[in-house]
């Protein structure tokens, strides 16, 4: 039993060392099988805005689906920056809000190391992304403050603030 305790106790150290303040558990515990893009920023606990949006745009079933998909995926805190009001707005809005998740994402599996060669990539929703890579990575005006978590159906980088398209 003490080293089943000294064994759990490890594993959180690292996971506490390699995940930092945005955790994203991307696989299944009981099956090791990778969770799709919804499931697993359900997991991570730091996106219910996020979700949230997801669910009341409709597009749950299509970032459920087989893609593959690059998602930049703001967090709560990114979604806070934003004005009173905004998101509720959106949350009201099906089409604009449509619009701006769309603009988070990316056809086909763009990770980290692909970004050094493109300055620019077209969202699902049409509107091109400015990508720089010169210091870090940013998007647009947002940050890239994890990369690379695979999913069962893509990527997702996580950005710290919400990218909104000129409408």
């Amino acid at each position: 039993m003490t080293r089943n305790i000294r064994r759990a106790t490890l594993a959180a150290v690292c996971l506490i060392l390699i995940g930092g303040s945005t955790h994203l558990a991307a696989e299944n515990k009981t099956t090791h099988e990778k969770a799709d893009i919804v499931d697993t920023a359900i997991s991570a606990g730091s996106f219910t805005t996020l979700v949230e949006a997801v669910k009341a745009a409709g597009l749950v079933e299509t970032l459920k689906g087989e893609g593959p998909f690059t998602v930049f995926a703001p967090t709560d805190e990114a979604f806070a920056k934003l004005p009173a009001g905004t998101i509720d707005g959106l949350l009201k809005d099906k089409k604009k809000l449509t619009q701006i998740l769309t603009y988070h994402v990316v056809p086909g599996k763009v990770m980290a190391k692909d970004v050094a060669a493109i300055s620019s990539a077209k969202t699902v929703n049409g509107a091109q992304l400015k990508i720089d890579s010169s210091s870090g990575v940013k998007i647009n005006d947002a940050s890239v403050v994890k990369a690379d978590v695979e999913t069962s159906n893509g990527v997702i980088h996580v950005i710290d603030t919400v990218l909104i398209p000129s409408m």
